[in-house]
């Protein structure tokens, strides 16, 4: 069958637009992806199927695994327990750096399980300390429509709900997901504009609202991924602390070493001592700054 053909069970995507000419415009994230029929966006995830987005990732998971909720990473939100940790592949920045890109940036191996199938796993998982289900190792949020029936479901059994994600949504979808998501980390790569563009193919403002909405109303913790010589200055480190404790000085920020990866084979990891100075730089500001990977 091909490609530009609707299938059966195809999964209809939300936030999109189609166009007299039988392109449709996906309206999930700020790449705004025109497509042709047959063709995929950024994501690699969506793709018009004769003038239907479809979500092509739908319940299609290559990862999952009971995580401590610590190494989502989350230090203050249920510490001590587990958490189901469910990804699919796909995301929507082309970061050169990834730590995941085997299934961020291409299709891996997958298998079916549905938003129910899920729900049930983590509730049968209570007995082990389970709270409920995270959406990660790939970008969870290019796979909005699974995210957002796994959640209802998950919701449904009093369980919670945690997304890890790099923050890069329009603010209507992100506003139909927030009141049933609990916890979000999302990536606060850099405070430089231009590293988003050339080093992710992403841009920071989408991502410095999606922080303001989340901390609005759910539990935030940030990560930024230290990179020496690309996003580690200590006039950086100084302007993300500042920012983020105007926003709330208790959102925990998580400072984590980088290992060369994907792309990027250089430079090597960041020295210990180099993460402490920034760490303490940024403490000045914020009540809880979290070293990771060392």
């Amino acid at each position: 069958m091909s490609v530009d053909t609707p299938r059966p069970g195809d999964k209809t995507a939300l936030f999109w637009a189609a166009k007299s000419d039988g392109t449709v415009v996906c309206q999930l994230c700020p790449h705004g992806c025109v497509l042709r029929s047959g063709q995929t966006g950024l994501c690699r995830v969506r793709t018009n199927r004769g003038g239907t987005l479809i979500a092509d990732a739908y319940a299609k998971v290559t990862s999952i695994a009971l995580d401590p909720i610590e190494k989502k990473p989350l230090s203050r939100y249920y510490p001590g327990h587990t958490i189901l940790s469910v990804g699919s592949y796909g995301c929507n920045f082309r970061c050169a750096f990834c730590q995941n890109w085997s299934i961020s940036q291409q299709e891996a191996a997958w298998r079916l399980i549905d938003p129910d199938t899920l729900a049930d796993l983590a509730r049968r998982e209570q007995v082990h300390g389970n709270i409920g289900v995270a959406y990660t190792y790939n970008e969870p949020l290019v796979n909005y429509e699974y995210v957002l029936d796994c959640a209802r479901q998950v919701r449904r059994l009093n369980l919670k709900n945690v997304l890890v994600t790099n923050g890069s949504i329009n603010p209507e979808p992100l506003a139909g997901l927030l009141p049933i998501i609990d916890a979000l980390n999302i990536d606060l790569k850099a405070w430089d504009p231009r590293f988003y563009r050339e080093t992710c193919r992403g841009e920071l403002a989408p991502v410095l609202e999606t922080i303001r909405m989340a901390a609005a109303c759910s539990h935030v913790e940030l990560t930024t991924l230290l990179i020496p010589g690309q996003n580690d200055s200590e006039e950086a480190i100084q302007a993300m602390a500042d920012w983020i404790a105007a926003l709330d000085p208790a959102i925990v920020w998580h400072l984590s070493r980088h290992h060369p990866d994907y792309q990027m084979a250089d430079p090597p990891p960041i020295s210990p001592e180099r993460m402490q100075k920034l760490a303490q730089m940024a403490r000045r500001q914020l009540k809880h700054v979290v070293l990771g990977n060392i």
